[in-house]
């Protein structure tokens, strides 16, 4: 078999149609929200959808309401081609391109808030960013109307407030984190690693290497408060610009774990946002 070429549709009824045909097979559907500049953790997302669904469908779609002004919107890194091509060779069947016009219609007012959980963590630093995604999240959902959805632990914050979001609101849809991937050096891969001169590039890495080291420090007995601490020391010392947080807390509702070492059974994730150049990362491993 050679390699298929995924669909593209950009429109509500193209997609509801194309979606509707399928279900009449008794195909279950998948669906991977992006904002395309694909990299190979995106495509691991596409191919776990495939392993579970029938037909796996991928938007590809540059949401404005996440970005605040002066953010990168305007820069953020687009290849449809190149994307719709690796979607092609990943098992996508179908790619949703649609405009902001198809996907915020003229006077539309209604957005989704996750309350507490958005505004924590990124939410305190970007406090309009998970307004947006679970706006954007919701409309695909009803857009697509998928079986499960994938959505990668990179963006573990993101995640956990679209679990918490499909709960809430009762969509039926199956929620799938996908792990998170890393270059050899163990820096997760993100589309906007693109922005990193080689240098910034070769120091970015430290952001992982402090997780790593914290969360081995924690599995041995470490007051989480120290071992925070030191990551925080260890991100700055390798040149980052800025550092946004790194925090230890619970996996389900995000919330800050109290000092001293972790009780027995007690989960635990950590999570880091800084600032190499002009470029803002975020990382994160569990406990």
């Amino acid at each position: 078999m050679g390699i298929q070429q995924a669909r593209i549709v950009r429109t509500r009824t193209e997609l509801q149609d194309a979606v509707a045909a399928e279900r009449k097979k008794g195909r279950q559907i998948g669906f991977v929200p992006t904002m395309g500049a694909l990299h190979d953790g995106h495509i691991s997302l596409v191919r776990k959808a495939g392993e579970k669904c029938d037909f796996v469908v991928v938007s590809i779609f540059v949401n404005p309401t996440q970005f605040a002004p002066g953010e990168d919107l305007d820069r953020y890194p687009r290849d449809e081609a190149g994307d719709v091509a690796r979607l092609g060779e990943a098992g996508c069947d179908l790619v949703y391109c649609p405009s902001v016009e198809e996907m915020y219609p003229a006077g539309s007012l209604t957005n989704v808030r996750v309350e507490e959980m958005s505004d924590l963590l990124d939410g305190i630093h970007r406090p309009h960013f998970f307004y947006g995604v679970a706006t954007v999240v919701a409309r695909l959902f009803i857009h697509v109307k998928p079986d499960t959805a994938v959505f990668g632990e990179k963006d573990y914050q993101q995640l956990q407030i679209i679990r918490r979001m499909v709960r809430d609101l009762g969509f039926g849809i199956e929620i799938i984190g996908g792990r998170t991937w890393r270059d050899a050096d163990g820096l997760a891969q993100s589309s906007r690693n693109a922005y990193l001169s080689e240098e910034e590039r070769a120091r970015a890495s430290a952001i992982s290497s402090a997780l790593h080291r914290a969360a081995c420090r924690i599995r041995i007995g470490a007051p989480v408060e120290e071992v925070v601490t030191e990551a925080r020391g260890l991100i700055l010392a390798a040149g980052f610009a800025k550092l946004d947080y790194v925090s230890a807390v619970d996996p389900e509702d995000l919330q800050d774990l109290p000092d001293g070492p972790l009780r027995e059974g007690q989960a635990c994730r950590l999570l880091a946002a800084a600032w190499m150049g002009s470029t803002r990362l975020i990382d994160n491993i569990g406990v």
